[in-house]
């Protein structure tokens, strides 16, 4: 079987990230939690990575960001190559700062967090467009307003001046778009935009980030453990597990062939209606949990939770790669679709 080993950098990416690994070191040893991630993202495309909680995705988007927790955490190795900025794990932080907000923006899982609760909203939009635009005050707010309206807020002068206690779950969110789109930056990365929302609202916020990403040309980096999400926003989606990619793919090839059992899990955990199924038919789940992220590998991580291991997947750990037969964008990490290296 002949098999195409992944490309880890697209050269004309818009973002390449390749071999990223960023380590949280503490007192009870050093937690792997990003190790060796690559995947690159092209320009006004969405880039959907998804696993359970606490298989790094957070952390993957916060690497890119430079925003790891101090002092635990810390990029041990690889690449984040922005085009026309180079390698964002080498800048120094002042141009970070320079960066953040401006050409990369990101949108927090919990706007309530990170929110200043003492501040007006109006105000803390106006805040990111004066730090990155030499403009009045005066000019910032009417633009902070129009970036209110943008993202659907209703009557926007007037709620410029509301505090975000003073509003909804939905509309908090939105204010972080705004703040995330206020300097119209050329990648925005979403970690889990749609948590604790009512489904009319998740849907709002998605069918606003589509529009958004339409009207400015921003790519999105949209972190989810949620399916359903990934099949209305993603063009490409990276499946992660235990600080890995363990499957790459075009959505609709992701959905239609998964490869990974991992991959298979996960969308067979996804309630589906279906009048020929009993009502009480109970949902897929994957037995067993995330491993420890200190552990030292051997083999495959999702070894110990796999229907169909092999022995080889106890002993190697197989690559990302293209298996024969496939298109060169779905890669996967997993020996039932790649041969066994000589001797294992």
């Amino acid at each position: 079987m002949h098999v195409t080993a992944a490309p880890t950098v697209d050269g004309g990416a818009l973002l390449s990230v390749e071999g990223l690994k960023a380590h949280l070191f503490t007192p009870a040893g050093v937690v792997r939690a990003v190790d060796g991630v690559s995947f690159s993202l092209a320009e006004r495309e969405t880039l959907c990575i998804v696993g359970e909680s606490g298989c790094g995705k957070s952390m993957t988007a916060l690497a890119i960001m430079g925003l790891l927790p101090e002092p635990a955490g810390r990029i041990v190795e690889g690449r984040i190559a922005l085009a026309g900025e180079g390698d964002l794990a080498g800048l120094p932080e002042a141009r970070l700062r320079a960066i953040r907000g401006n050409v990369v923006s990101m949108i927090f899982q919990e706007p309530m967090s990170s929110l200043n609760p003492v501040f007006e909203i109006g105000y803390q939009v106006a805040e990111v467009i004066l730090q990155h635009r030499r403009i009045s005050r005066r000019e910032a707010e009417q633009q902070a307003v129009d970036m209110l309206r943008t993202v659907g807020i209703p009557s926007p002068e007037r709620r410029a001046h509301a505090y975000p206690h003073q509003l909804s779950g939905g509309m908090r969110q939105r204010v972080m778009i705004a703040i995330a789109l206020a300097c119209r930056p050329r990648l925005m990365l979403a970690d889990e935009p749609t948590t604790a929302l009512d489904v009319t609202i998740q849907a709002q916020i998605l069918d606003l980030m589509n529009r958004l990403k339409e009207e400015v040309g921003t790519a999105i980096v949209l972190i989810t453990h949620n399916m359903g999400v990934v099949a209305e926003m993603a063009q490409r989606v990276c499946v992660m597990y235990a600080g890995v990619v363990v499957e790459e793919a075009d959505v609709e090839p992701l959905f239609e062939e998964p490869l990974h059992p991992y991959t298979r899990g996960l969308l067979g955990s996804i309630p589906r209606p279906d009048r020929r199924q009993p009502r009480r038919a109970r949902l897929h789940t994957i037995p067993g949990s995330v491993p420890n992220l200190r552990a030292d590998w051997r083999g495959c991580r999702f070894a110990d939770r796999c229907s169909e291991v092999m022995d080889v997947c106890r002993r190697v750990e197989p690559p990302l790669a293209v298996p024969e037969g496939k298109a060169p964008g779905h890669k996967v990490r997993c020996w039932l679709h790649l041969p066994t290296p000589m001797g294992a």
